[in-house]
């Protein structure tokens, strides 16, 4: 795979990210909820950026037959549930409020999360799902897992979300350049992960 050099760079910053909540779990682990088998950030409705989609579409096909044919069946699921959510943003496509509301209601189950309620891939998982538990800044604003007990009379360490997405886009633009792809606007693109798994990125370029 010639676009492989540069998922080092992403490990990397996935590494980052790690580093990160450990930190903030070893200061204060009595906020942080994540546990084994705690699976509310698995159902939350979230994009992959393109270095990313490549990476776990990577990492899925070295995965053995047996478990890729029951990711693949639950692609299915989720891919549906999808686009019944999409046909619903679609009334709200000019309201940003109630597509943000109705983004965090909903709750779809990645294909990635088995029947034990365990990542298949979880050393390669995104970096949102690595800091879920910890607080994040995104847009300005603060935001932690609903079952953290972190108190919002104090001032914790927060990841800086919006600044992963940066790096996050920048290794998108440089994998485009790799690809041949002029057309860099497809790096701000999200990508869901029954695409990422079930397409290759080489493939859902030439869709979009």
């Amino acid at each position: 795979m010639k676009h492989a050099p540069i998922f080092q760079n992403y490990e990397f910053l996935a590494d980052k990210a790690d580093r990160i909540f450990q930190n903030i779990l070893g200061e204060h682990g009595e906020c942080v909820s994540c546990g084994e088998k705690c699976s509310d950030c698995c159902n939350a409705v979230f994009g992959l950026f393109l270095i990313e989609a490549a990476f776990i579409k990577y990492r899925f096909d070295l995965l053995d037959s047996e478990k890729k044919k029951s990711i693949l069946l639950r692609c299915d699921q989720a891919d549906r549930e999808l686009k019944k959510l999409e046909r619903v943003l679609k009334e709200f496509e000019n309201d940003p409020n109630m597509t943000s509301y109705t983004m965090a209601r909903n709750r779809i189950r990645c294909p990635l999360l088995d029947d034990e309620n365990k990542c298949s891939i979880y050393q390669c998982r995104p970096v949102t799902c690595r800091v879920y538990g910890i607080p994040t800044s995104i847009h300005g604003k603060v935001r932690t897992c609903g079952k953290a007990k972190f108190d919002s009379g104090r001032q914790y360490p927060v990841f800086d979300l919006d600044g992963a997405y940066r790096d996050l886009y920048t290794l998108s633009c440089e994998l485009l350049d790799l690809l041949g792809e002029t057309d860099k606007n497809k790096a701000s693109l999200l990508i869901s992960v029954p695409k990422a798994l079930t397409t290759p990125v080489e493939q859902f370029l030439k869709e979009l």
